[in-house]
């Protein structure tokens, strides 16, 4: 990376450092909360963990009626990760898959992308999925990863509460309160490919808390498989706050961050990443038992040919428990404001468009008896392509041992337009060789699903999952008179199982476990020609395996290791491959950690997706100071 792009970022790290020193401050200056060592919870413990995306209420997750695996804070922490991608791979049933220093292919039950279409991701409720092309840039979100409380990844369909283009998942990341980031954090780490400096500072106003925070990173350039390198390096600096409030029976939040990403290259069409968003969230508890929240957020986000402004609004009303039922219904109202510079390469015209969705939502959660729930529900999600679209959900809950659940579920689930779906053209001017759908409807997914969720003893509790979706209309590229275009004409089917265990051998030791089968098959429709390579519907495979292992030393020593095998991508000839990372890390109580991270322990170099980079193995020494 050049000097002057080491000299902004520096420079610009240095300014957000001092926002955060410089900010109003608490008189204590000790953080009042520090990380909490879930190894020490015991399964029963680990099983009540709460969670919220699955049925928009605070539940435990033993009792969730969908397929949901939660990344704890202390699992980030002990996996060594460096960000949210790295953090992601965690989850058994995501695939996880690095094209580059900060490319990634993710996404759950199939159809993966380095722009995967049918994944919803959230953080603190942003939505940063991208109405442009579908996906979410995998460069562009960022949080400071010893500001997470948990990550919460449902695999399969979220519409009711999510609305379309939750189909195949949904990931929503949930930060801390800042009551509960009090005091300060300084962490600073390096290695071979990568270095990180970040920063923290918390403290309390009247009737709530505060914190502030400054992060830089520099990732190194990575090399194909023949050493050619990429020029993929980048300098990111980013930085933001959050404020929390309540006062009786109401609460407040406000949040938000600012980024700025120089990639390292030389070329005229480098790409540039800047952009801001601010949130804010208010929620009121009736006496009664009702909960009403309100949110609304501004992102803006700007590339070197795209800036696009997002405005939204959403809110939700839990009802407490009629009888036997429990109510949340509610809906939101979207905007953005997409503004693209066409190439001689491609265009999507027009240039500039304004897209507004709306949506209403319901949702009743019956006791039919003390072991039966019944779920259903529906959502209207109304986008500027294809007008109303109705999402509905039914699912069902059986407890019929203690600790011992089994469900099942059906969803109507779909994939809205995009601008690449209607507008994209190709080349940039006439005559084009492909020209946008103006007729391309959603792609529909049904889902069937059956799980079970127990608890088998004391020290072994597991989950799993089968799962078939029924697909029609989906995106084909047919030959048309003047040029191809993008329409539904293929169909199929996709299947599934996904299970997950965990195993506590002593109470120091942890074992970890998932395995996913996945098959897919897309065809044309009798008389369809699609000229789409084969990739773009299978590039998946067919199974891959996790495992992890956690054991302390005592209180001041961990030893964590994960190994992750994955099937060959044979329509992108990548081949299969077997990772093994490990971290020891030492403690001095809570206020200093040292850890060391090795990667690819056991491989000497391999892909994970093409084309992509090769990764060989790396090492990342990580110091972290609370004061």
């Amino acid at each position: 990376m050049n000097g002057n792009i080491l000299r902004r970022t520096g420079a610009r790290l240095a300014c957000l450092v001092a926002f955060c020193v410089l900010a109003p401050s608490s008189a204590t200056g000790q953080e009042l909360m520090a990380a909490r060592d879930l190894g020490d919870l015991s399964l029963e413990q680990l099983s009540s963990i709460v969670v919220t995306s699955a049925s928009g209420r605070a539940e435990p997750i033993s009792g969730s009626l969908t397929s949901i695996y939660v990344i704890t804070s202390d699992d980030i922490r002990r996996s060594g990760a460096n960000s949210i991608m790295e953090a992601l791979r965690l989850a058994p049933n995501l695939e996880v898959a690095q094209s580059g220093a900060v490319g990634y292919a993710i996404t759950a039950r199939g159809f993966n992308d380095t722009l995967a279409n049918k994944l919803l991701v959230l953080i603190d409720g942003r939505n940063i999925y991208t109405p442009t092309f579908s996906g979410v840039f995998w460069d562009a979100p960022d949080v400071m990863l010893e500001d997470v409380d948990r990550i919460e990844v449902i695999s399969g369909p979220g519409g009711v509460l999510w609305g379309a283009n939750a189909v195949n998942g949904v990931i929503n990341i949930i930060t801390r309160p800042a009551g509960e980031t009090q005091g300060g954090l300084v962490a600073a780490g390096g290695g071979n490919r990568e270095q990180r400096l970040s920063g923290r500072y918390g403290g309390a106003v009247e009737s709530g808390h505060w914190r502030g925070y400054a992060q830089g990173t520099r990732r190194e350039n990575t090399e194909l498989p023949d050493g050619t390198e990429t020029l993929d390096g980048l300098g990111r600096v980013q930085g933001g706050t959050r404020w929390d409030f309540a006062h009786a029976r109401d609460s407040f939040t406000v949040q938000g961050d600012v980024y700025d990403q120089r990639d390292n290259q030389e070329q005229p069409l480098t790409s540039e990443l800047r952009g801001a968003n601010v949130l804010g969230r208010w929620t009121r508890t009736f006496q009664e038992g009702d909960t009403l929240r309100v949110l609304s957020y501004w992102d803006h986000t700007e590339r070197r040919q795209q800036k696009l402004d997002t405005g939204y609004l959403d809110w939700s009303h839990v009802l407490h428990a009629r009888g036997a039922h429990r109510v949340i219904w509610g809906g939101g109202l979207r905007q953005d404001r997409d503004r693209i510079e066409s190439s001689a390469a491609l265009a999507i015209i027009p240039e500039d468009k304004d897209l507004n969705s709306w949506n209403l939502y319901a949702q009743d959660e019956i006791a039919l008896h003390r072991n039966l729930d019944l779920a259903f529900g529906a959502k209207v999600d109304r986008n500027s392509y294809t007008g109303a679209e109705f999402l509905p959900s039914v699912r069902l809950g059986w407890r019929f041992a203690t600790d011992h659940l089994a469900w099942a579920a059906w969803s109507r689930a779909l994939r809205t337009p995009s601008r690449f779906d209607r507008e994209l053209f190709i080349p940039g001017t006439p005559p084009f060789f492909l020209a946008g759908g103006p007729d391309f409807e959603s792609e529909i997914f049904y889902v069937y699903e059956v799980g079970y969720r127990g608890q088998m003893s004391e020290r072994f509790s597991w989950s799993a999952t089968f799962w078939y979706d029924d697909l029609d209309k989906q995106r084909t590229v047919e030959p048309g008179p003047a040029a191809a275009t993008v329409e539904n004409g293929a169909e199929g089917h996709s299947q599934g199982v996904e299970v997950w265990g965990t195993y506590r051998v002593m109470d120091r030791w942890r074992l970890s476990a998932g395995y996913n089968h996945l098959e897919v098959e897309v065809e044309p429709r009798p008389g369809v020609i699609d000229l789409q390579p084969a990739v773009n519907n299978n590039s998946d495979p067919n199974e891959w395996a996790k495992l992890r292992s956690s054991l302390d030393l005592g209180r001041a020593w961990e030893i964590d290791v994960m190994a992750r095998y994955y099937g060959a991508l044979e329509e992108r000839g990548v081949p299969s491959y077997t990772a093994v990372d490990a971290r020891v890390g030492w403690s001095r109580g809570t206020s200093l950690e040292i850890s060391l991270l090795m990667r690819n322990l056991t491989d000497a170099g391999h892909i994970e997706w093409a084309p992509g980079a090769e990764f060989d193995r790396t090492a990342f020494l990580n110091v972290l100071v609370r004061f």
